[in-house]
């Protein structure tokens, strides 16, 4: 199947982002449109899943935008790389759960790319490292299905202002417990999106029928 890559350099507005999602689902399911994996950054903004609390809400004062992805309260910001990916598993395997293991091996293996260490948590849904001997949250997966239309994707912070994180309890877990990409290995991290985006298209093969 043919899958739309697309790279956007320029910060994007969550709500702008997730319209264009829900338009690529409408064609995909009248067979106008490609598959889609978009690599991109958002502008400043706390999102809410479906599944979380207000309690969660540490700063009552922020601004939060309620989503249909799966999940809890989260931030995106400068310094976060943002996949989304519009997938039809009516062709493909129609398993979640293997979709979830698919988007966790990739991450993993693009990290190992860079020489970092990283593993799934079956408990809490993520990318997790060690650092000074202590494991710490770098990557989020959500997750929304309509029709079989899987979309959303996942998150991984690079350089992004943990500060943020403090005004909420992120994915349900201690804002401590979160960690950039540049504290565990200080590098070059550009080409990410590029290796992401290979290893994804790769591991999506073991979803076909």
């Amino acid at each position: 199947m043919k899958i739309e890559i697309k790279n956007t350099k320029k910060p994007i507005e969550y709500t702008k982002a997730i319209s264009i999602l829900e338009e690529r689902i409408d064609k995909i399911l009248n067979c106008n449109a490609k598959e889609l994996i978009w690599i991109l950054e958002h502008k400043s903004v706390y999102t809410a899943g479906s599944s979380y609390k207000k309690s969660e809400i540490l700063d009552k004062s922020i601004n939060l935008v309620n989503t249909n992805r799966g999940g809890k309260i989260t931030y995106h910001g400068k310094g976060q790389l943002i996949c989304y990916f519009v997938l039809n598993l009516n062709k493909r395997k129609k398993d979640i759960r293997k979709l979830i293991s698919i988007i966790e091996k990739t991450i993993i293996e693009t990290l190992e790319e860079y020489n970092v260490r990283s593993s799934a948590d079956r408990k809490n849904i993520g990318i997790w490292v060690k650092k000074n001997n202590k494991r710490k949250k770098v990557a989020a997966i959500g997750i929304r299905v309509k029709k079989w239309i899987a979309y959303h994707g996942f998150s991984i912070n690079i350089n992004v202002d943990l500060y943020k994180y403090n005004k909420i309890i992120p994915c349900g877990i201690n804002s401590k417990n979160l960690i950039n990409l540049k504290t565990v290995k200080k590098q070059n991290y550009k080409d990410m999106g590029n290796r992401l985006t290979k290893n994804f298209i790769r591991n999506l093969k073991n979803l076909v029928f």
